[in-house]
């Protein structure tokens, strides 16, 4: 596991989480909807799913995670006029140059899906030994939409890819996604096990303590 701190920790008026009830999230992936609302719940936060307040999906125009989380972000909150929560997140695998990269959920084109995704890497990785691939995500934290000082955390979360999927629970690459050192798939791991291990648990942890030093 590894993570970069684009944000600082020195903020000139750090956002207390004691003072916030409500986030705007700038996705409507079902699945990252349900680990953020499980993620911030403990501490009393509600988050909104942008598509429930009609907002539509921002532009990824860029070839890194953190250019397209910012975007989302400030996007997300300036149609609300809430703050807002981003992340841009995928999987990249050493032996395919990083792809698919911020490509991830689109990989497979105008046929993408979970299924279809995960079939198209295993087509590539076809004879291919070197395994080795790891999560990405990078989050960002926007008071509002013009916030000068956004906060950015961007963390890794490694492992393999293998063939035959394992497990049921999460979403996207998990089935796929092997953690040697636990023996299990992502999509092996239960909610709260991923929770406390994954490239977003780790980014939201991360965020957490900048928030509330």
């Amino acid at each position: 596991m590894s993570s970069v701190n684009y944000s600082g920790q020195h903020l000139h008026n750090p956002l207390a989480i004691a003072s916030m009830q409500k986030l705007v999230l700038a996705s409507n992936s079902t699945g990252k909807i349900r680990e953020f609302t499980a993620l911030f719940a403990p501490l009393g936060i509600t988050i909104i799913p942008q598509g429930d307040l009609g907002i539509g999906a921002a532009e990824e125009p860029y070839f890194t995670f953190v250019e397209n989380a910012l975007t989302k972000a400030r996007h997300a909150s300036k149609e609300s006029n809430l703050s807002a929560l981003a992340d841009d997140s995928g999987i990249c695998i050493a032996a395919l140059d990083g792809k698919p990269g911020v490509r991830s959920a689109r990989y497979a084109g105008e046929e993408s899906s979970d299924a279809n995704n995960n079939a198209t890497v295993i087509a590539e990785l076809r004879g291919i030994a070197d395994r080795r691939a790891h999560y990405v995500c990078a989050l960002v934290f926007i008071r509002h939409a013009l916030d000068p000082e956004p906060i950015i955390v961007q963390t890794q979360w490694h492992g393999e890819f293998i063939d035959v999927p394992r497990g049921n629970a999460g979403f996207g690459y998990d089935p796929h996604f092997f953690i040697p050192a636990l023996d299990k798939t992502a999509a092996e791991l239960d909610p709260a096990e991923k929770n406390n291990i994954s490239h977003r648990g780790q980014a939201l942890r991360q965020l957490l303590g900048i928030l509330n030093p």
